[in-house]
């Protein structure tokens, strides 16, 4: 029998989607679009930062918005119950320097997640740490023999979810759950629990 391993999306999932909370905090409404809403995640991104240059944006104006998030209600119960049950990664295309406050608050689990590229506080582009980096993850893990049980909300966990031996949407909107019935869809951190523990 293979040991099983979850891997889980970040925004969303267990955190608020960082993007949103700059919008709201800067009142640029463009930069509420997410991967909920355009799967290339590369036309996003450019999309964004020519947005953020355009208002003169800084990192530390955005870093000072996530110091003022936490995860969503339930997530650190959530993640300390499955820490008793199985190891878990969380694959993320945040970046480490927008993920750092968010997971000192979820006590540490591992990420991987991207890389911006900063020049003097302004954030000029960003590195990939690899393409489709979800799947890769997954499929490496696959390779070590592991189980894999995805979970995810967007998108751009689809492939995860399809790579994974058991995807799982999880506040997924609904033209997601529609495009991709071949995945359960939960909404509270409860049936996720039970849902994951029956594919260990």
């Amino acid at each position: 029998m293979k040991q099983s391993i979850v891997t889980l999306d970040m925004e969303g999932v267990l955190t608020p989607e960082i993007w949103i909370a700059v919008a709201e905090r800067t009142g640029i409404p463009e930069l509420r679009r997410t991967t909920r809403d355009e799967p290339d995640y590369d036309k996003l991104m450019h999309y964004r930062l020519e947005i953020l240059d355009r208002h003169g944006i800084t990192l530390s104006k955005i870093q000072e918005v996530i110091g003022t998030l936490a995860p969503l209600p339930g997530a650190i119960d959530f993640l300390n119950a499955l820490r008793g049950t199985v190891q878990f990664v969380i694959l993320s295309d945040t970046f480490e320097q927008f993920a750092q406050p968010l997971v000192r608050q979820m006590g540490w689990p591992a990420i991987f997640c991207h890389r911006l590229i900063i020049a003097n506080d302004r954030i000029t582009g960003y590195q990939l740490r690899m393409p489709d980096q979800k799947k890769q993850a997954v499929a490496a893990f696959q390779s070590l023999r592991y189980n894999v049980i995805a979970a995810g909300d967007s998108f751009n966990d689809t492939t995860m979810l399809a790579q994974a031996e058991h995807g799982i949407l999880f506040h997924a909107p609904d033209n997601i759950v529609k495009q991709f019935p071949q995945f359960p869809a939960v909404n509270d951190y409860g049936a996720l629990i039970d849902l994951i523990r029956v594919r260990l």
